[in-house]
């Protein structure tokens, strides 16, 4: 939503999920491959919600893994990857 703010200029109003506004959100977080242990970055989609579970596969071994990703009202994400159980 935007809004002016009486000199004529609009912003953007805070996202209700981020009340902090766009790009203050984590956008790529470091993990360890589960498998064979190297760090990967891998890129986080705020805008998928504050809570997301979903299936990645290690760049470097291919191992599918299962990512958790939490972001807080601060738009910190906690990741985590364990491995992926069928």
């Amino acid at each position: 939503m935007r809004r002016s703010n009486g000199d004529g200029e609009h912003r953007e109003e805070p996202d209700e999920e981020f009340p902090l506004g766009d790009g203050t959100a984590d956008l790529e977080a470091v993990v360890e491959c589960p498998y064979c242990g190297e760090s990967i970055e891998i890129t986080l989609d705020p805008g998928s919600g504050t809570e997301q579970d979903y299936v990645e596969d290690c760049e470097v071994c291919c191992q599918p893994w299962q990512v958790s990703v939490h972001y807080d009202d601060t738009g910190h994400a906690e990741v985590s990857v364990t491995p992926l159980v069928e």
